[in-house]
């Protein structure tokens, strides 16, 4: 039986596993969403306020689960509207399918209205794009989409696809939905060597990334721990592959990363790296980095080995696979003096980071979240300083539950995510932002309140800016250029007027008061929480800086 293009379009996605879609129609995608029209029954469209936040949501959508996101948008400013999206899940190796309108073919290039080289937009920041030029390559070009989405590393794919292409007419053939591409097995002698060096190590730190979470390896980075007597430090990426619960874990390291972790891989003789690619807010100066120890790296992109970090030992390949041969050649090994010193370090940590339990602070709030929620809520970030409170202090329990914007920084992406993850996994979702993030992609409250989605929006609302304040306070004379916000919105009217419930606190025992009724609601609920403007994340690295530079009080500053 021969479909129309756009037709083919939704069978190949529903053939592939999409079960639910984000986007926003138009001019371009209007046979595309016609189409959805007609297969509503198997297939579900979420409609967002902006493609921004469809394409956050996809996002959001593919962390909590593991799964290929998909969103929709028009030819043109629908598309462009895309690009922050598609970024964001490239810089953090999250599998998105971006399908775009096109005006038709013969109006390629001829500067139409609303024509946009997308591909070409686009190229620096997808896996792989596509232009699908013939009705006869679509269904084809969606299932290469997926299977280079979710293979090796995973990673944003967009297909463009022309209006003429869409509305022509081709046999459709349903297919499975395609595998991943296999991974190579590393070579034998590298895991020898690896087994070598941690064997000659006194003081082993092992030190994991986003790919632990993405090969799903953390029962395989425990068990190495355990075997080779070793602390676990993370970047804000492989937050949740680990219990925080256990006590081999340190927590993230880096600019703002817990002393405990930062000191220790400072301190340690070798490093276990896997999943992760030593950027530059994990690594701080470069030339000062790890230089007291070897490195082993293990990262499916054999292309991230050596890249920013020179090591010892790079190998390519399952994180998994490659943790499980290593640790076949181990045998168990104690570093009771080492182990001692990481006990020290957890002991200072703790003492940095203790708080009044009656006063409200950014740590204080966060016990509270976490108190009232279920263990398994996951909990999305805008990005700023409220972002990094949560990486340092939340207690993560399951892997997939903290969804944020590592690589690109994005603010404006909580709402969208949080809505995504809820909507993926049907469970109450917790987004932590601040109050000039949420500014930036607030319009997704009517999503929300539409789909009665179970996220609780928490607000720590400091007036300001608060991460680009901090470096004004610190390097820049207190120079608060523009940070200031001084902004008159009411959040809990602003919640109202979208038509979901919406609670304010003002100190701890308010908050203790309406945390339980926002958690208590079905759909989405709203909570403007204070924060002091001069609330800071620490430890904190200075840009540039490297351990010798740790700020862990400002108090004499």
């Amino acid at each position: 039986m021969k479909l129309k293009g756009a037709q083919i379009i939704v069978e190949t996605l529903i053939e592939q596993g999409a079960s639910t879609v984000f986007g926003y129609p138009g001019g371009q995608v209007i046979d595309i969403y016609d189409a959805l029209y007609l297969a509503q029954d198997r297939i579900h469209h979420i409609i967002t306020a902006h493609e921004q936040g469809a394409a956050h949501a996809a996002d959001g959508y593919a962390r909590a689960t593991g799964e290929v996101g998909v969103v929709i948008a028009t030819s043109g400013p629908g598309a462009t509207n895309l690009v922050t999206g598609i970024a964001t899940a490239y810089l953090d190796s999250v599998p998105l399918v971006a399908i775009t309108g096109n005006v038709p073919n013969s109006l390629i290039g001829r500067d139409s209205f609303q024509e946009v080289d997308i591909t070409g937009v686009t190229m620096p920041i997808t896996k792989h794009n596509f232009l699908v030029k013939r009705v006869e390559d679509l269904a084809d070009t969606i299932r290469e989409a997926f299977r280079i989405a979710k293979s090796g590393r995973p990673g944003p794919v967009l297909v463009d696809i022309p209006k003429d292409v869409q509305n022509a007419l081709y046999e459709y053939t349903a297919q499975a939905p395609v595998a991943k591409n296999p991974v190579p097995a590393a070579n034998e002698s590298e895991i020898e060597k690896a087994a070598e060096m941690i064997l000659a190590a006194e003081k082993p730190y092992i030190y994991i990334g986003g790919g632990a979470i993405t090969d799903n390896a953390g029962a395989e980075v425990l068990a190495l721990a355990e075997k080779i007597d070793a602390p676990i430090g993370c970047t804000m990426m492989g937050i949740s592959a680990v219990p925080t619960s256990n006590p081999r874990w340190l927590g993230m390291e880096g600019m703002h990363g817990h002393y405990a972790s930062s000191i220790a891989q400072n301190e340690a003789d070798l490093i276990i790296t896997a999943g992760a690619r030593f950027s530059d807010r994990g690594t701080g100066n470069t030339a000062k980095y790890a230089r007291n120890a070897k490195i082993i790296h293990i990262d499916i992109d054999a292309s991230e080995l050596c890249k920013n970090i020179s090591v010892e030992l790079g190998i390519a390949g399952s994180m998994k696979e490659i943790l499980t041969r290593l640790m076949d050649k181990l045998p168990q090994q104690t570093h009771p003096d080492w182990m001692a010193r990481v006990a020290e370090l957890q002991a200072e940590t703790a003492k940095l980071e203790a708080q009044d339990p009656d006063e409200l602070t950014p740590f204080t709030a966060i016990d509270q979240i976490a108190a009232v929620a279920d263990k398994d809520t996951i909990v999305a970030t805008d990005v700023g300083q409220h972002q990094m409170w949560v990486a340092q202090h939340y207690p993560f329990e399951t892997p997939r539950t903290f969804i944020s914007s590592g690589g690109l920084g994005t603010m404006g992406f909580g709402l969208g995510a949080a809505i995504g993850a809820a909507t993926a996994t049907g469970r109450k979702t917790v987004l932590v932002t601040g109050d000039g993030s949420f500014g930036m992609n607030l319009n997704e409250l009517a999503t929300a309140v539409t789909n009665q989605t179970p996220v609780v929006v928490f607000i720590m609302n400091n007036g300001v800016l608060g991460m680009v304040r901090q470096w004004q306070t610190l390097f820049f004379d207190k120079h608060y250029s523009n940070t200031t916000l001084e902004r008159k919105t009411d959040f809990v009217k602003l919640a109202e007027a979208f038509g979901m419930p919406g609670y304010r606190a003002m100190n701890m025992a308010e908050l203790k008061e309406v945390l339980p009724k926002a958690f208590a609601e079905n759909g989405p609920v709203l909570v403007d929480c204070a924060i002091d403007c001069d609330a800071f994340v620490l430890p904190m690295l200075p840009p540039g800086g490297c351990i010798d530079d740790i700020i862990v009080d400002i108090s004499a500053m």
